[in-house]
């Protein structure tokens, strides 16, 4: 009487001599079953049949000499084509797709080699399958975990070595390089000849666990992007912001750039990140000097903290980006040219914002009084004190008061004088 083991033996043996058509038909079906396997790149099918000829042989080795599957290594070729899948970021779980398939189809046929046998009763085959199920299980279950550990290990080293080349890419350009244009843009996957908007994305403190930070600023880049309807450019710059380019198919956005990002800053839960915008620019000087606003912007976010709000856009803070450069000497400037007006509590506050809207509308009472829903006579009054308090007439430098007055309306603080 023939054991169960030694049935599935026997099948597994008459298996093996028919392998050439058993691993092709295989082949095959992987590839027309599961779509990220469908490549036109010969050399990937042919890693694939590699792959699939190597892991049914050491399935059917098992079963011959009914070997314990969990002792089962995976072969070179199998690790090969799982470390290439990972390079191309095909998912892992086409990978382990193909493990089920391959493993339901293998024990289908070796089901039916084992009821072909005429001298095999329904019970003694029944028993078989019991056994070929639980070693081939078995089996594929240890590959597969090898296999995975493998997968991961590659894309994690493939996605550092990609990124390192991008942000080495991505520095050259900034650095005004000589680049070779087309193998670039193909390497980053970006078009440089097209209008950019150079963004920064970050939180002000750190996120919880490591990585955290960065896939929540990715993840924004692109619903930022799709919003603008362009296609974005992005790399880590620490582990809590991202730079950002976004290739705008219209050009220049206009007015909507800024208020479409805050708008889904917004609606981001606390902590919440915040995004500075160069002015869009074409090609590859373009690509830089919206980089270099959008640094420059946030310089004076970090400076401003909170008082800027979540978006800071360099079209609206370029004058005060240049005085950040150097906030000691911006500091004593400003507290020079506003004088008594420099204080840092809420009724001068009040006056500084009362001058700053009165200059804006053309040194008009009447307009001022209307912006800020005063009566015209509380604005005369207000002026006057303003005055006063400076030292001197506000007409006297005016540009450099408006000036001064929206370094103060932005960064507060940290230009204002604290003994007041």
């Amino acid at each position: 009487m023939r054991t169960a083991a030694v049935l599935v033996s026997a099948a597994a043996q008459r298996m093996s001599a028919e392998r050439g058509k058993l691993i092709d038909g295989m082949v095959d079906m992987l590839a027309g079953e599961i779509a990220p396997l469908q490549h036109d790149d010969d050399h990937l099918l042919a890693m694939l049949a590699a792959s699939t000829h190597e892991s049914v042989m050491g399935g059917l080795r098992v079963l011959e000499n009914n070997l314990d599957p969990r002792s089962s290594e995976a072969g070179e070729a199998a690790l090969q084509y799982t470390r290439r899948l990972a390079q191309r970021a095909i998912p892992l779980s086409a990978l382990l797709r193909a493990f089920r398939l391959g493993h339901a189809s293998f024990v289908e046929m070796l089901l039916a080699e084992i009821a072909a046998d005429p001298d095999v009763s329904t019970a003694d085959a029944a028993a078989a399958g019991v056994v070929a199920m639980r070693q081939s299980t078995g089996y594929v279950d240890t590959v597969s975990e090898q296999l995975v550990v493998a997968y991961e290990r590659e894309r994690e080293a493939w996605t550092q070595h990609h990124s390192m080349l991008r942000a080495g890419m991505i520095k050259s350009l900034l650095d005004g390089d000589d680049v070779d244009v087309p193998a670039t843009e193909a390497s980053l996957g970006y078009r440089l000849g097209q209008t950019h908007l150079g963004l920064l994305l970050w939180f002000d403190r750190e996120m919880g666990a490591p990585g955290e930070g960065l896939l929540t600023l990715e993840k924004l880049a692109t619903r930022i992007a799709a919003a603008l309807d362009g296609l974005h450019l992005s790399v880590p710059a620490d582990a809590d912001s991202v730079q950002v380019w976004i290739g705008l198919p219209g050009g220049d956005p206009g007015e909507t750039a800024a208020p479409t990002v805050g708008s889904i800053l917004e609606a981001v839960p606390e902590p919440r990140p915040r995004a500075a915008l160069g002015r869009p620019a074409t090609g590859i000087a373009g690509f830089r000097s919206s980089h270099r606003q959008a640094r420059a912007a946030r310089q004076v976010a970090v400076a401003a903290g909170r008082r800027c709000g979540p978006v800071t856009d360099y079209a609206e803070v370029g004058a005060i980006a240049l005085l950040c450069t150097d906030l000691a000497t911006t500091r004593t400037w400003v507290q020079d040219t506003l004088g008594g007006l420099a204080g840092d509590d809420e009724a001068t506050e009040r006056l500084r914002e009362t001058v700053r809207v009165f200059l804006h509308l053309g040194s008009s009472h009447t307009a001022a009084a209307e912006k800020l829903n005063l009566h015209k006579n509380s604005v005369v009054y207000r002026i006057g004190r303003a005055e006063a308090l400076r030292g001197r007439p506000l007409r006297s430098d005016r540009a450099d008061v408006e000036l001064a007055l929206r370094a103060a309306h932005l960064l507060g603080p940290v230009v204002l004088d604290q003994q007041s």
